[in-house]
């Protein structure tokens, strides 16, 4: 996994905020969540998306240092739209510290946007967003399209959309689990859809921890009252902070030899999944980023 991709793995919460309402930025900002996702497409409603798109423009342009990652998700890229987006982009004197593309549904679709980004942004991070039957289909080729390709967002209202089942956890479940799989192949990140009841809150947790023991990294957020549930869901508890730490203890002190921890043999995979959440639990002391 590249630095690129570590930096993104540690994400447990994105919150989308509507581009046409630049005054939520900032708010959003606050919120503490780990990225935040200025919205050009589904956030935007059709006769708004060029103030949508100079308000997005000016915001990256404008933006102060901070600890969160900020995102910049466009409009289909096989679009008229979407084509628009990009230009902006490359003209714009600012970058996204990630583009979010939606509607992917072959790894071609991700290779033309780096095409169109070539020569200015040949670096920008891609997180790819999975939400159709034709998508999910080649999910595996998509999260490995490009070396850009950060993570892998499954998007569950327009798949469900698509293949006419119902928006809840067991219709979703291969899909979930396919996108999992795909990310893990590529050795790239993974964020699960956001949920849409927002007073729901105890229902939005129980679902983040079904995606973290799934294997997602992360959930979207779409309003700011979800970032807390999402984060608490989506970070290692104190017990399991503790057992990492025995872990890697034990494992440097023995410097990679078979381990046995409390009477328990120890494999690499487990040493890893220890790091992992060391790494995790010391997320917050990231250095600021913006222009």
């Amino acid at each position: 996994m590249s630095a690129i991709n570590q930096a993104l793995s540690a994400r447990r919460v994105l919150l989308f905020v509507p581009a046409v309402r630049p005054d939520r930025f900032t708010k959003a900002l606050a919120t503490g969540a780990d990225a935040v996702c200025i919205d050009l497409e589904d956030g935007v409603s059709f006769g708004a998306k060029d103030e949508a798109r100079r308000e997005a423009m000016e915001l990256l342009v404008d933006r102060k240092p901070t600890s969160a990652e900020v995102m910049l998700r466009i409009n289909d890229p096989n679009t008229e739209l979407g084509q628009i987006d990009l230009e902006a982009l490359r003209v714009a004197d600012a970058r996204p510290d990630a583009l979010i593309l939606p509607k992917v549904s072959a790894a071609g679709d991700v290779r033309q946007v780096e095409a169109a980004l070539s020569g200015v942004f040949s670096d920008l991070p891609l997180v790819v967003m999975i939400e159709s039957a034709r998508g999910l289909a080649s999910a595996e080729a998509i999260a490995a399209a490009t070396p850009n390709v950060v993570a892998v967002f499954f998007g569950a209202i327009d798949f469900s959309a698509d293949v006419g089942c119902a928006v809840d956890w067991d219709a979703l479940l291969y899909a979930r689990s396919r996108v999992v799989l795909a990310a893990a192949l590529a050795g790239v990140s993974t964020f699960d859809s956001p949920f849409m009841d927002v007073p729901a809150l105890d229902v939005l947790a129980d679902e983040c921890r079904r995606a973290r023991r799934l294997g997602f990294a992360g959930k979207a957020a779409i309003h700011p009252s979800q970032v807390g549930p999402i984060q608490g869901a989506f970070s290692p508890g104190d017990e399991e902070v503790s057992w990492a730490r025995k872990i890697v203890a034990a494992y440097e002190e023995n410097e990679g030899g078979v381990l046995l921890v409390d009477g328990q043999l120890i494999e690499r995979p487990v040493i890893l999944a220890a790091q992992r959440t060391l790494a995790l639990a010391g997320r917050d002391n990231r250095p600021g980023r913006g222009n």
